[in-house]
C-alpha cells in the first residue's frame, strides 16, 4: 500500500483507529486484548475508561497504546525477518482531540527487542514506515521529505539524507511515498530523493525490485491514459490504457505489472503485462464479479505475490486470487475474520480484523492473520514474550 493510500484511509476513516499494512509476519500464538495495562474488553465501561487515560497520557508506555488500539495499523518486515507493528490509539468521539501513537520491533524469534510510544494529535495520519535492508524507514507525514528516519533491527534511529537532486532508480531502491511528493529511498546510502524522469503528468506510481518505475500517465489532452515504464531515469515503453476505461492504481514486481481499469464509480477490470511490458493483456472477468465491488475505486486492494500472481480486492470486503502467474483466471479467498485491509509479504498473505465504526471495544478476531498457503489456512499472530 502506497503512502497516498494510507493517507486517504485515514482520511475515510479518521476519529476512529485506522487500518493499513503493508506487511510480513511469522507467529501462531493468538493476539491478546489484555496485558498489564488490563484492558478487559468484557467490561465496556472500564475500557473506554482505561482508552480515555491512554490517549489523555502526555508520556503513554507502548503496551498501553497497544492495548488500547486492539489491532495494529500497519506491519512491515525488514530483510532479516523482524518486524515493525504500528499502532493507533485516536479519539473515538471526536475528529479533534488527544492520540496516542506506538511502534514496536519484533526480532526473527518473535520477541520484542525495541518499542516506543508517544502522545499524539488525532488530526495527524497516523506513522507508517517501510521494510527495507537492514530495518525500517519512517514514511515522511507530510507534503515534503521532513519526517523520514531510519530505525534499525534494534531500534535505533538514523538520520536519512534528504536531497532535491533526482536519482536514477535502481535495484533495491523503494518507493518511499507516490505523489506530492514522489520521493524514493536508496537504502544502501540512507537517501531520500525524489525519482529521475517521473513524467510530470504522473499520477499513480509504483517502483519494482529491479529498479523499473512503473508510472500512470494523465495527459491534459483527449488523449488516453498511458502506462509508462523506465530504467536508469529513461523511459523504455509505454501502452494506453484501453478505451472507454481510465487508470486506477499500480502494482509491479519481477517483471509483472498490473493497473486496475475504472469506469465512472466503479473498478471494471484489469490490464496486465508478465513480460516486463513486451505484451500487456486486458482482464474483465477471471472469475471477479467487478460489478459486486462495493466500495469504490479508493478502496481497491491490488497486490503482487513474489511468485507473479495478483492478489485483488478491496479493504473491508471480498479478496480473490490469481490461480497463477498468468493472472487469468482467480479464486475468492476465504477468511477467518471481516479483513479491513490485506497485503503481501513475499508469497505470504496478511490481514488486519479491525472496527469498521468508532469503538472502544474489540471486534470479534480483531488483529493480525497470516497465511503461507495461499489463503487455505489462517493464524492469528502473536509475539513470545
Amino acid at each position: 500500500m502506497s503512502s497516498e493510500d494510507v493517507a486517504m484511509a485515514w482520511l475515510r476513516k479518521r476519529g476512529r483507529r485506522t487500518v493499513g499494512l503493508v506487511a510480513a509476519a511469522s507467529a501462531a500464538l493468538a493476539l491478546t486484548a489484555c496485558g498489564p495495562g488490563g484492558f478487559d474488553d468484557g467490561d465496556s465501561g472500564d475500557r473506554e475508561a482505561k482508552y480515555k487515560r491512554v490517549i489523555e497520557d502526555p508520556h503513554p508506555r507502548p503496551a498501553d497504546v497497544i492495548e488500547a488500539a486492539g489491532a495494529p495499523t500497519g506491519v512491515v518486515r525488514a530483510d532479516d525477518g523482524s518486524l515493525l507493528l504500528t499502532y493507533d490509539a485516536s479519539n473515538v468521539e471526536d475528529d479533534e482531540g488527544p492520540a496516542a501513537t506506538a511502534w514496536r520491533i519484533v526480532g526473527p524469534d518473535g520477541r520484542t527487542v525495541a518499542e516506543h510510544a508517544e502522545h499524539a494529535d488525532a488530526e495527524a495520519a497516523p506513522a507508517a514506515f517501510k521494510g527495507v535492508r537492514g530495518g525500517f524507514v519512517r514514511v515522511p507525514p507530510g507534503e515534503g521529505a521532513e519526517g523520514a528516519y531510519a530505525l534499525d533491527v534494534r531500534g535505533k534511529q538514523h538520520k536519512v539524507i534528504i536531497t532535491d537532486t533526482p536519482l536514477r532508480t535502481r535495484p533495491g531502491d523503494i518507493l518511499l511515498a507516490e505523489l506530492e511528493p514522489t520521493l524514493i529511498y536508496r537504502p544502501a546510502t540512507r537517501t531520500v530523493a525524489p525519482p529521475a524522469g517521473v513524467p510530470g503528468d504522473a499520477i499513480r506510481l509504483a517502483v519494482d525490485e529491479r529498479g523499473t518505475a512503473w508510472s500512470l500517465d494523465q495527459p491534459l489532452t483527449e488523449d488516453p491514459n498511458r502506462v509508462v515504464w523506465q530504467r536508469d531515469g529513461r523511459s523504455v515503453g509505454s501502452t494506453a490504457v484501453p478505451k472507454p476505461y481510465a487508470g486506477g492504481i499500480l502494482a509491479a514486481r519481477g517483471g509483472t505489472a498490473a493497473l486496475s481499469l475504472t469506469q465512472g464509480e466503479g473498478v471494471r477490470g484489469l490490464l496486465v503485462t508478465t513480460d516486463g511490458g513486451g505484451h500487456w493483456r486486458t482482464v474483465l472477468a477471471g472469475g471477479i464479479p467487478w460489478r459486486e465491488l462495493k466500495h469504490g475505486p479508493e478502496s481497491l486492494v491490488l497486490e503482487l505475490l513474489a511468485d507473479g500472481r495478483l492478489l485483488v480486492g478491496e479493504e473491508g470486503g471480498r479478496y480473490w486470487l490469481a490461480d497463477d502467474r498468468t493472472n487469468s483466471a482467480f479464486h475468492e479467498l476465504k477468511t477467518p475474520a471481516k479483513f479491513t485491509s490485506f497485503t503481501v509479504d513475499g508469497t505470504t498473505l496478511y490481514g488486519i480484523a479491525d472496527a469498521t465504526t468508532a469503538t472502544y471495544n474489540l471486534v470479534k478476531g480483531e488483529g493480525l492473520w497470516v497465511s503461507r498457503d495461499g489463503g487455505r489456512e489462517w493464524r492469528r499472530y502473536g509475539q513470545r514474550g
